[in-house]
């Protein structure tokens, strides 16, 4: 998969270059999120900002599914992020199913 520089607060939106503010993305979430700072939660149908991954813990806001197959949000900003990145649209699910089988997936620390 090929990644790039994802500015976590877009640039658009008065985003800086320095490495604070900046991740890796794969290309197609990376141009879901486009210059969007805020994502709508289905739950709550509340527009709330997305996942921050230098100030916020991936745990606190995010799981697998039992199969490794889907990302889950568990509170408002992951279920915003999942949907507003499409994370879990068919190719990406496509490619976790071949990741799965190999032993790679999901990741572990």
């Amino acid at each position: 998969m090929t990644l790039q520089i994802d500015h976590i607060i877009p640039q658009a939106a008065g985003g800086t270059a320095s490495p604070d503010n900046l991740c890796l993305a794969c290309i197609s979430c990376n141009s879901f999120k486009s210059d969007y700072e805020f994502g709508l939660d289905p739950l709550t149908e509340t527009d709330v900002a997305l996942f921050h991954p230098r100030r916020q813990q991936w745990e606190d806001h995010f799981r697998w599914s039992d199969d490794g197959l889907r990302l889950i949000g568990s509170t408002a900003i992951g279920r915003a992020t999942v949907n507003r990145l499409r994370i879990n649209r068919a190719e990406a699910v496509a490619s976790r199913r071949v990741w799965v089988a190999a032993g790679l997936h999901p990741p572990f620390d």
